[in-house]
């Protein structure tokens, strides 16, 4: 892991969220997390050159770092305030999880490959982010309610554990879909599927949500 952010990466990452701003993203606060959060910290050093194109890279266990402007753009969608808790599907690299933190959230995040958990878990601690972290099925959320919900995989289906989860009032960002994926911003108006109100904000790619975690390194 490259944990040396020179001059060099702070241009670079400055560049990267002027484009964002140029292209759509207009919170301010998403955008300060993406100034301060490293990305090449979450990506292996081979990679550094290409840390900071909008662009996703591979992480290992068959799994990729989302394109900055996703990232971006669910962080945007989900309207957070500082000290909300928020649950996280699918810590990956642990960068969104970062930029969330960076947000001021109090995080939960679960991760099914351990490979990445391990990894993930050591290295958000390394660099200083409070964050509850759980190896386990995304699908099934975390005992608790939340204020938020971030699905970073590709659901076939709204899951109903993390709807029951979430808060009346409260927001979940999830791509829905097999194959190209649909993002979604769901607010939980009262607990009826048909109090739910459904935005839809374009398509994208993401790897698949699946059943069950994966104890493979």
């Amino acid at each position: 892991m490259n944990r040396v952010d020179t001059y060099k990466h702070k241009g670079l990452r400055q560049q990267m969220v002027d484009k964002l701003r140029a292209n759509g993203i207009s919170d301010e606060a998403v955008l300060h997390a993406m100034n301060e959060v490293p990305r090449h910290f979450f990506l292996d050093s081979a990679l550094d050159s290409m840390a900071y194109e909008d662009r996703a890279l591979k992480i290992g266990c068959e799994q990729t770092i989302s394109h900055p402007s996703t990232v971006a753009m669910q962080s945007q969608l989900l309207s957070v305030k500082p000290g909300m808790k928020v649950l996280e599907i699918g810590t990956g690299s642990g960068y969104q999880t970062a930029i969330l933190c960076r947000l001021g959230c109090k995080v939960f995040t679960i991760e099914r490959q351990k490979g990445l958990f391990d990894n993930t878990s050591k290295l958000l601690k390394e660099l200083g982010y409070r964050v509850q972290g759980f190896l386990g099925d995304g699908y099934q959320g975390l005992s608790g309610s939340y204020d938020r919900i971030i699905v970073t995989c590709g659901a076939p289906e709204i899951p109903e554990a993390l709807m029951r989860q979430l808060k009346v009032g409260g927001i979940m960002v999830i791509p829905l879909g097999d194959g190209e994926q649909e993002m979604l911003r769901i607010t939980k108006n009262g607990d009826d599927r048909d109090q739910w109100q459904i935005e839809k904000f374009g398509t994208y790619s993401f790897v698949p949500m699946l059943n069950g975690k994966q104890m493979r390194n």
